[in-house]
C-alpha cells in the first residue's frame, strides 16, 4: 500500500495550514510528522485519512499491482497504471486514533468493540476478549466507557485503532492521558501488530514517534 500526495495543501480561510506537500508513505516504513503545537501536524494527518478536503493537489491511495494495458492508438504500446483505489474505498484501508475522536462511552468496552468491529474487521486471530487482556482492560471489559479514567480511555481507542484490519494506522498524539505502563503498552503494541504495516505519527514528543523511521517537519511546508 502506497499513499501519494501530490502538491497537496490545505487552507482554512485565508491561512494555508500546509501547501505544496508532495510525499509518498509506503507500508512497511513508520513516519513521524512533527511541529509544534499549532503547526498543522493534525490537519495534515485527517487530510490523509479522507476526513478532510484538500483546497489544492491531491491525495491517492494505491494498492498495487501496476496493471498494465494496450493503448488503442498505437496497439504496439504499452501503459502501466497503478491499482489506484477509489476514493470511496480508502476509508476501510484506514484507521484512526486522535485525541479529538471520541468512544461511545455510554457502550461497555466489549459492546464498543463489537460495534466498531460491523465497520472494520480485527486483525487474523484477534477477537474483542483477546483485546480487552492485551490493552490491560480485561477486569473493566463490562464496564461502561464512561467510568473509565481517561488512560483507560485512551487505552480503548489504541485498542481499535491498531487492531483493526487495516494497512494504514494513523496516530495523533497516541500518548495523551497514558501513564508509563500505557506507554510502554503503545510500543509494544506497535513492535508486535504494526511491522509490515503504514505507520503515521503526528507528534511533538519525542517518546510517541522514537520507533519511526522518516520524520516530516511539517513547518517546511508553509
Amino acid at each position: 500500500m502506497k499513499v501519494s500526495l501530490t502538491d497537496a495543501g490545505k487552507r482554512f480561510n485565508r491561512d494555508w495550514i500546509f501547501r505544496h506537500f508532495t510525499y509518498i508513505f509506503e507500508s512497511g516504513v513508520s513516519y513521524a510528522i512533527t511541529g509544534p503545537n499549532g503547526s498543522g501536524k493534525s490537519t495534515l494527518l485527517q487530510a490523509i485519512s479522507g476526513s478532510l478536503h484538500l483546497n489544492e493537489g491531491r491525495v491517492e491511495f494505491n494498492t498495487g499491482p501496476t496493471v498494465s494495458i494496450r493503448i488503442m492508438e498505437t496497439p504496439d504500446a504499452i501503459k502501466s497504471i497503478p491499482g489506484k483505489l477509489p476514493d470511496e474505498e480508502q476509508y476501510s484501508r484506514v484507521s484512526i486514533c486522535a485525541p479529538y475522536l471520541e468512544v461511545v462511552e455510554e457502550m461497555t468496552f466489549l459492546e464498543f468493540l463489537a460495534f466498531h468491529g460491523n465497520f472494520k474487521p480485527w486483525l487474523d486471530g484477534i477477537t474483542p476478549d483477546k483485546i480487552a487482556g492485551m490493552v490491560g482492560l480485561e477486569k473493566a471489559r463490562n464496564k461502561q466507557i464512561r467510568y473509565y479514567s481517561s488512560g483507560m480511555k485512551q487505552r480503548v481507542k489504541l485498542a481499535q485503532c491498531i487492531f483493526s484490519a487495516t494497512p494504514i494506522v494513523l496516530l495523533d498524539e497516541p500518548c495523551t492521558n497514558l501513564d508509563a505502563a500505557g506507554i510502554a503498552l503503545y510500543h509494544q503494541l506497535i513492535q508486535d501488530h504494526c511491522r509490515d504495516r503504514l505507520v503515521i505519527v503526528s507528534s511533538n514528543d519525542e517518546v510517541e514517534y522514537k520507533f519511526c523511521k522518516e520524520k516530516i517537519d511539517i513547518l517546511q511546508y508553509k
